[in-house]
């Protein structure tokens, strides 16, 4: 398995696409076994909580199985048909913004309820990398994946971060290119939406399930309204 050392600015999201690309050529097949977490960390040159985080994201697509203190196998390869073949198409961006929406309404409420220590503390670090990279489109796209990837996670349950893994990926395909033109790229959009997580985090912090459903419907309406002008 041949790979490259990534910069210190690519993170885990980077080392999925790369192990997903190379189950996707049948250089990794269904049953091999993937080398240790430590000897993937050392060809990577990240840490070991990155490189689990990045089989954890490749195990919730069904990608590959991860048992406790063994090695990773691979399950399967990704489709090559699907929600990937349609992202340019509007109507699918339409459907997939209407999809999203209740789940990630309920991971709030569900995040809000079942976060833990190590949960928020995540979601602080990442609102510090949001906060502190305002205007710069590529870690503005990354560290908003990664607050609603991390809230996902927050859930603890298995099947929404499957299902979101599912849509995000997606919707970050079909719209790259309005995302990062009308969301990061623009400071005030870009502050307001950090303003939008932080007010998600707070709720999640706090317990409060309602308020955090309520933040999270308020900010992906933000977003829609956004995305859909684009659109016209």
């Amino acid at each position: 398995m041949d790979v490259s050392k990534l910069s210190k600015r690519n993170h885990y999201e980077h080392i999925t696409e790369e192990l997903k690309r190379l189950i996707a050529d049948g250089e990794l097949r269904p049953g091999d076994k993937l080398p240790s977490t430590k000897e993937l960390s050392e060809r990577f040159g990240v840490g070991r909580s990155t490189m689990r985080e990045a089989l954890s994201a490749l195990k919730a697509m069904g990608l590959i199985d991860v048992r406790q203190g063994g090695a990773s196998t691979v399950l399967a390869a990704p489709p090559p048909a699907g929600l990937e073949g349609l992202r340019l198409n509007r109507q699918t961006i339409l459907d997939l913004l209407e999809a999203r929406l209740p789940f990630e309404v309920t991971n709030a409420g569900l995040a809000a309820r079942k976060r833990t220590d190590e949960d928020v503390a995540a979601f602080r670090a990442i609102l510090a990398e949001m906060e502190a990279s305002l205007g710069d489109e590529a870690e503005g796209e990354r560290t908003d994946l990664a607050f609603h990837r991390q809230l996902a996670a927050a859930t603890h349950n298995s099947v929404l971060l499957t299902l979101f893994e599912a849509v995000s990926s997606q919707m970050e395909l079909a719209i790259r290119e309005t995302r990062r033109a009308e969301l990061y790229a623009n400071r005030p959009v870009a502050g307001r939406l950090y303003q939008e997580h932080a007010a998600i985090y707070q709720a999640v912090s706090a317990g409060d399930a309602a308020g955090a459903e309520a933040r999270m419907r308020e900010h992906l309406q933000h977003v829609e309204r956004i995305i859909l002008k684009h659109l016209r």
